[in-house]
């Protein structure tokens, strides 16, 4: 049995957004679990994405007392054998498998966010890093995006960048 995970970070509502991209929410509603790397900025972004879907989730830089009340910095779940962390920021990206290798080292795949920069590496440890970029604030880049993939028998399979 397979897991569909939607990947998503830094949404910025209301900052950037009134609303999640109806893109976003179609996708919540084919997957299984929801991994959202921080920086939802208003707590009913949270309450939105588990109407659709588990979500497992993290608080960013930009978001308030509330949501680090209800969040941690750091979340982990082992999905089908996938050893999986979430986490808003990993620093600059000079070096950023190497540390990423060394801090989570009992991790099969880490999704982050902060930069708006969508990514996706795997480490010479063998650690997935995945970035989805953000679906309302694309800054520099061209494009808004979120990402998708699936676990299937302690192996993440077809990832795909999303563009909005």
């Amino acid at each position: 049995m397979s897991t569909r995970l939607l990947l998503v970070s830094d949404t910025h509502i209301p900052g950037r957004a009134r609303r999640l991209p109806d893109a976003v929410l179609r996708a919540a509603d084919a997957a299984d679990l929801v991994i959202h790397a921080g920086d939802w900025v208003a707590a009913s972004v949270v309450d939105e994405l588990e109407r659709h879907a588990p979500v497992l989730g993290v608080w960013g830089n930009n978001d308030g007392a509330d949501l680090r009340e209800r969040l941690p910095e750091i979340a982990r779940r082992d999905i089908e054998g996938v050893r999986v962390a979430a986490i808003h920021e990993t620093g600059d990206a000079r070096r950023r498998e190497a540390r990423m290798d060394a801090a989570f080292a009992d991790t099969d795949l880490l999704v982050f966010g902060h930069s708006h920069i969508p990514w996706d590496t795997t480490t010479p440890g063998g650690l997935r890093l995945l970035n989805p970029g953000s679906p309302t604030d694309r800054r520099r880049q061209p494009h808004h995006t979120m990402m998708t993939a699936e676990i299937d028998a302690g192996r993440l399979h077809q990832v795909r960048l999303i563009t909005l």
